[in-house]
């Protein structure tokens, strides 16, 4: 399986392109507009074409560059059931499964960042018919923090961390040495106390992440709600762009 991250620095957003060569089927998870020819670029010296691309959620820090690429490559768009966007998408309950020829994509529901919010759990068959070799966590378990509750239900963000908090047990049921890629890493506002490295494992997450040490739900939301950062800028105009699936560049 190929994998291959891009990071954008600006906003601290991790993206992937990932897939099998031996069936040309290559996908991309969380992609940045600003990253739409990188991704096309580097499928191409590749020798293998994008034909699904996923997101985790409606993204709230920048807009998304499904709709291009989707446009640009006749892929198939992923996101999760409920997202509410308004145009055309394949809706991903948990469990689903997309097959992208030896690489096994399934759909688990992680909402608390977003109300839909999936973590996509890939497997490989060639090292594996059922082991999971990494997961794209999307902005729920991030390296060293959780994502922030508060952007998409500010009026309920304490019943968001709540769902956090249960989603994190979903993850948390992978194998340690599950690979952890999530959408961002330190200087992003989606959390606040990110490391730089944007890669970990489920199990060094275990050991190391002090949020995921709060077994109690309610004492959990109360600490991810404590000395939350600032919003991100221009957010409103972003999701509404995201939702719409057209480019709006923030005023």
């Amino acid at each position: 399986m190929l994998l291959r991250p891009f990071l954008f620095e600006e906003t601290s957003c991790a993206s992937y392109l990932f897939g099998c060569l031996t069936h040309s089927q290559l996908a991309v998870v969380d992609p940045h507009i600003d990253f739409v020819e990188d991704y096309l670029d580097a499928a191409e010296a590749i020798g293998t074409p994008i034909v699904a691309v996923f997101e985790t959620h409606l993204q709230a820090d920048h807009v998304s560059g499904l709709p291009t690429l989707v446009e640009r490559t006749e892929a198939t768009g992923y996101l999760p059931a409920g997202a509410h966007v308004e145009f055309e998408h394949t809706a991903l309950d948990d469990g689903a499964v997309v097959k992208l020829g030896n690489t096994v994509v399934t759909a688990m529901a992680t909402p608390g960042h977003a109300p839909a919010h999936n973590a996509y759990v890939v497997a490989d068959r060639r090292r594996s018919s059922k082991e999971p070799w990494l997961v794209f966590s999307g902005d729920s378990l991030l390296v060293g923090d959780v994502g922030r509750p508060d952007l998409h239900v500010a009026d309920d963000a304490f019943g968001q961390a709540l769902l956090m908090h249960e989603s994190l047990q979903q993850l948390l049921r992978l194998p340690d040495h599950v690979v952890l890629l999530p959408s961002h890493y330190g200087g992003s506002v989606c959390g606040r106390g990110l490391s730089g490295n944007p890669i970990s494992s489920i199990g060094f997450e275990r050991a190391h992440n002090l949020l995921l040490a709060l077994d109690d739900p309610d004492s959990f939301a109360e600490a991810l709600l404590t000395d939350m950062p600032p919003r991100p800028a221009h957010q409103e105009r972003i999701v509404a762009a995201n939702r719409m699936g057209k480019i709006a560049a923030p005023a």
